[in-house]
């Protein structure tokens, strides 16, 4: 018995060394890039070139002035800042609606064949529909800016349906008929009862899409490569290294403040994303 109660000891201790390891290696691996990106747009030049990995002596501050003086920075940040704001507004008013109708007339054939039919497009990979993409929007003059948020729009509505319709389903359909019976319309009892119930997966929906599209590289590479001028934040650091040769310095520092508006996002819903992937969870 008491050798049992070693050997279930000895596993109980090798299987957290194990899971403290792995975590371990997460985080460093999670880390150890924005430690480069923070320690290198703080460098000069000189202080790259004799210690790559070394923090840096002092704040040294022309990087970032570079980037905001030389290299047109604002105009590809603003770019960036529409397109996520655009795109994440049209996904935020449409997704709700549209999940709420599937999910109050889920026993008609008609609803559940349009829910199975957006679903189907989660697992469509997008080299699949790579080159029709490109094809389509050159056709109909879509590669430009309003192309890339309309196709935004339709590659999120899977997932945020998806979402959406399973939390909806939670809300009892008794809280709206007491609604209507009072003399609140359709839209008024979705507008006044459901959103507010279901919140916290609209803050979940909200943020993974900002974050996708405000780091979205491939899509905006396909729609607005044609002209510099509409380039988001992405593609202008994709090109950031032909444009100045190896100045990595003022490439991190690029990088660095294209990152922080989505880490403060982050930080401040991020308790609003568990909450809701959570209680989606439960309730589905």
């Amino acid at each position: 018995m008491g050798t049992r109660k070693k050997q279930l000891s000895f596993k109980t201790v090798l299987f957290k060394v194990l899971v403290y390891g792995a975590l371990l290696a997460g985080i460093l691996l999670i880390l150890y890039p924005l430690y480069i990106t923070l320690i290198t747009s703080f460098k000069s030049p000189a202080e790259s070139t004799e210690n790559f990995f070394a923090f840096p002596k002092t704040f040294y501050l022309d990087n970032f002035r570079a980037v905001f003086g030389k290299s047109n920075y604002v105009r590809y940040f603003s770019n960036s800042l529409f397109i996520t704001i655009a795109a994440v507004a049209l996904i935020m008013l449409l997704a709700p609606m549209c999940a709420y109708a599937i999910s109050r007339n889920m026993k008609q054939k008609y609803f559940k064949f349009i829910y199975w039919y957006i679903l189907a497009g989660l697992f469509v990979p997008f080299q699949a529909v790579m080159v029709p993409l490109v094809n389509y929007t050159a056709n109909l003059k879509l590669n430009n800016q309003f192309g890339l948020i309309l196709l935004h729009v339709t590659l999120a509505a899977p997932q945020a349906i998806f979402l959406l319709v399973n939390y909806i389903r939670s809300v009892p359909s008794d809280l709206e008929s007491a609604a209507l019976i009072d003399g609140c319309t359709t839209f008024g009892a979705y507008w006044r009862i459901v959103l507010p119930l279901i919140s916290p997966m609209l803050v979940t929906v909200l943020v993974l899409n900002a974050m996708w599209i405000w780091n979205d590289f491939q899509l905006s590479l396909l729609i607005l490569s044609k002209s510099p001028n509409s380039w988001t934040l992405p593609l202008f650091q994709y090109n950031f290294k032909s444009q100045y040769t190896f100045d990595y310095n003022m490439a991190f520092a690029s990088y660095l403040v294209a990152i922080v508006p989505i880490v403060l996002v982050y930080i401040f819903a991020q308790r609003y994303i568990v909450d809701g992937l959570t209680q989606g969870a439960v309730k589905s």
